[in-house]
């Protein structure tokens, strides 16, 4: 029953929500078009539901600059000033609504993360993917940026287990007040200031 009510809780607000906040939309596609170009909307990869692949939205907030070899620079310098304004008020993920109304992803659930994190997951911590992604989560409403991943995990893993109706909502009052606030909002890069290895050692990878 649970999953009904978070299922139709999902679909009318996220529906609600676009019909309010079109004006807003349209207007920032605009301004991020005009300011960067297409696409406008960023599209990435990421595990949803047991690990199934989709693609989420988001307002683009990098450009595509490359260095002489074709890299793509380092996130830090083709981050913009309208992308950094974009990340600290959260208007980036207002495209997410439309993922939780295609039933990618649900309003309230662990953040969907880069999609090479799920071989380095433990077995524990894969249980994230046993809920759908969320545009907000329990870890974001207690440490977001300040959080370390295995402590970051171990709340994902807390909503999967006690998850109802009323933590939902308790998280979406906490995550506005903090928005409203712009507190423990990303800007630079990801929530934890660098990239999850796992058990695998970091300097295995540089």
């Amino acid at each position: 029953m649970k999953f009904f009510i978070k299922k139709l809780f999902d679909i009318s607000s996220s529906l609600i929500a676009l019909i309010i906040f079109s004006p807003l939309l349209i207007v920032l596609s605009l301004i991020v078009f005009l300011n960067m170009g297409s696409p406008f909307i960023f599209k990435h990869e990421r595990p949803g539901l047991k690990g199934k692949l989709f693609v989420m939205y988001k307002f683009r907030t990098m450009t595509d600059e490359k260095d002489e070899n074709g890299q793509l620079l380092p996130d830090h310098i083709r981050l913009t000033k309208l992308g950094r304004f974009l990340r600290s008020t959260s208007l980036d993920e207002l495209p997410e609504l439309i993922n939780v109304l295609k039933g990618d992803m649900s309003l309230v659930g662990p953040r969907p993360l880069e999609v090479e994190y799920l071989e380095r997951y433990s077995p524990e911590q894969m249980r994230r993917h046993d809920v759908k992604p969320g545009i907000t989560g329990w870890a974001q409403v207690n440490g977001r940026n300040e959080l370390a991943w295995e402590n970051r995990f171990k709340l994902d893993v807390w909503y999967v287990d006690n998850h109802n109706f009323f933590i939902d909502l308790k998280i979406i009052f906490i995550t506005i007040l903090r928005v409203l606030q712009r507190d423990g909002v990303e800007v630079e890069g990801n929530s934890s200031g660098e990239s999850f290895y796992g058990n695998i050692k970091k300097e295995e990878h540089i």
